[in-house]
C-alpha cells in the first residue's frame, strides 16, 4: 500500500491514494497506522478515492472529482478538516491527479473550493460557521464557558482568562454529551492583542494537535 506523509501548519496526515476506491479502511487500521511509536504517526488519515466511487459523496461527483475521505487517528470517520483539504488539494496537483488554481474537493461536510497560488499557499473555502448557543468544557476540574460553532464538524470554542499555555491537555476536556453526542473539538483561546488570538486545541478522536483549520475559524467566531 502506497501512502504520503503532509502536514499544514503541523497538523499532519498520511495520504493513502485509492484511485480505484478498492480499499477498505477499518477503525483499526487508521488507528495503528496513526500511532506515533508503533504505527507512521498522525493526527489523521486522508483517503483519496473518485467522488464518483464513493456512496456517500457520489452526487457531490459534478462539483468535485475527488473526495477526501477523513478519518480521525482514532479510526473514527469525520466530516471536514481544514488542514486536511489544503494537504489534500497539494498532493492531488503534486501527483497530478488536478491542476494547479481553483477546483472543489468533496467532504462529508460538503464540496469545499481549495486554490493552490503560485506562491505555493494553499486556500480553502471554509463555508459560512453556524453557531448553537453556548456550553461549557470542563478541564482540570475547572469550568470553561464557549460557543457552540458548526464547520461541518462540531466546535466548542472558549475564550478564558486563564493563560492557555498552563492548561493539560493530555485528557479529553469535559463536555455536554447532549449537546455534542457525537463528540467535540475543542478550542481554549486567549485573546493577545486587537485582532490575535492565542488557541490550543484538542480534537476528537485526536488528542491535542498542533493547528486545526475548523478550530481556527471557530475560534475566530468565538472571539
Amino acid at each position: 500500500m502506497r501512502f504520503v506523509k503532509g502536514h499544514g501548519t503541523e497538523n499532519d496526515f498520511v495520504i493513502i491514494p485509492d484511485l480505484d476506491g478498492e480499499l477498505e479502511l477499518s477503525a483499526a487500521f487508521v488507528a495503528a497506522v496513526c500511532d506515533r511509536r508503533a504505527g507512521i504517526g498522525a493526527d489523521g488519515v486522508l483517503h483519496v478515492m473518485p467522488t464518483k466511487l464513493s456512496p456517500e459523496v457520489a452526487d457531490q461527483a459534478g462539483r468535485a472529482e475527488w473526495f477526501m475521505d477523513y478519518r480521525n487517528a482514532d479510526g473514527g470517520v469525520a466530516q471536514m478538516c481544514g488542514n486536511g483539504v489544503r494537504v489534500f488539494a497539494r498532493y492531488l496537483v503534486d501527483s497530478g491527479l488536478a491542476d494547479a488554481g481553483e477546483f472543489g474537493v468533496a467532504t462529508r461536510g460538503g464540496v469545499k473550493r481549495v486554490r493552490l497560488a503560485e506562491t505555493g499557499d494553499v486556500t480553502v473555502e471554509m463555508g459560512r460557521p453556524k453557531t448553537f448557543g453556548e456550553s461549557a468544557a470542563t478541564v482540570s476540574g475547572k469550568r470553561y464557558e464557549g460557543l457552540h460553532v458548526d464547520m461541518g464538524n462540531p466546535h466548542l470554542a472558549c475564550v478564558i482568562g486563564d493563560p492557555v499555555a498552563q492548561l493539560d491537555l493530555s485528557h479529553q476536556p469535559g463536555f455536554d454529551p447532549a449537546v455534542f453526542p457525537e463528540g467535540v473539538n475543542i478550542e481554549l483561546l486567549n485573546p493577545v492583542g486587537e485582532r490575535r488570538v492565542v488557541m490550543r486545541v484538542f480534537e476528537r478522536g485526536s488528542g491535542e494537535t498542533r493547528s486545526c483549520g475548523t478550530g481556527a475559524v471557530a475560534s475566530a467566531v468565538a472571539a
